[in-house]
């Protein structure tokens, strides 16, 4: 873990340099990417995306439950890309991520903004879709277009040995990790200097503040009101939050980052240890 009190920059930080699968706290530099793209032009936030069969993924989110029809996603679906963006940060939907990883320009568009602002130690390498592929052990082609059909049918056939050893090698995996230094610098960054417009920041922030995932892990046992603006992660033995506190009684802000990996306590005791740093 990484914090950072913004107005003193004074830092604490336990193994923070130390490699933690992001999980779907990576949603972040992807939506920062993204808004550098509605910020020069390339989109606007009210611009509708098409919304296909193809495009639904597997894991947690609405886009998929509301369209996944047995025959195919009713004709004319389209979201905004302000929409989209929201259902990726407010409610972790994948479908909506992969859309946003594709507007951003792919893996390496993303990877080259983190480059540009000096984030080192943080990188995204794989759409949702194949992380969790790659995390359950569903061999799936990168190189071919995304089959639901074939991972569900693949999916089927694993026992519950395999999906464990699949973990544990997703857990040692170097793709779509960061650092909790690298992550709390992002968002340092991204509170403190203009790396985004006034309008996509202040959007962006407001989202994190508005999040609806992991209510018991930074937020859990800070005090009432206490405002975080946040994003979490949790896939198999992984369980994270990321994000910016403001402290009570005008005493600033914190960024802060806390990484857990290949941990078999329950999530509940995971997302416990979380809240407990974060009131620490």
């Amino acid at each position: 873990m990484t914090a950072i009190h913004v107005e003193s920059g004074k830092q604490f930080s336990q193994n923070n340099l130390v490699r933690f699968p992001m999980a779907s706290s990576y949603k972040i530099p992807i939506a920062i990417q993204l808004l550098t793209r509605v910020d020069s032009g390339k989109y606007t936030l009210d611009q509708l995306v098409e919304v296909t069969k193809a495009d639904l993924h597997p894991g947690s989110g609405m886009i998929s439950e509301r369209f996944n029809w047995p025959h195919s996603v009713t004709p004319g679906v389209a979201l905004s890309v302000r929409s989209l963006l929201e259902l990726m940060l407010l409610i972790s939907d994948n479908s909506a991520t992969d859309i946003c990883l594709r507007l951003a320009g792919g893996p390496s568009a993303v990877n080259a903004c983190m480059k540009r602002l000096g984030v080192n130690g943080l990188n995204v390498d794989r759409p949702t879709s194949y992380l969790i592929a790659d995390w359950l052990g569903v061999a799936m082609d990168p190189r071919q277009p995304w089959s639901t059909s074939r991972f569900d049918s693949i999916a089927k056939t694993l026992t519950e040995e395999n999906m464990k050893v699949s973990s544990n090698v997703f857990d040692s995996d170097g793709r779509d990790t960061s650092t909790p230094e690298a992550m709390s610098s992002l968002l340092m960054k991204l509170y403190t200097q203009p790396i985004l417009k006034s309008e996509t920041k202040t959007l962006l922030l407001d989202v994190m503040r508005r999040c609806e995932t992991g209510l018991t892990r930074l937020k859990g046992v800070l005090p009432p009101n206490t405002e975080v603006m946040h994003k979490t992660g949790t896939i198999g033995m992984t369980a994270n939050d990321v994000g910016i506190m403001t402290l009570p009684g005008d005493a600033g802000h914190v960024v802060i980052s806390v990484f857990t990996k290949s941990s078999e306590k329950p999530l509940p005791e995971r997302e416990r240890a979380i809240a407990e740093v974060a009131r620490a």
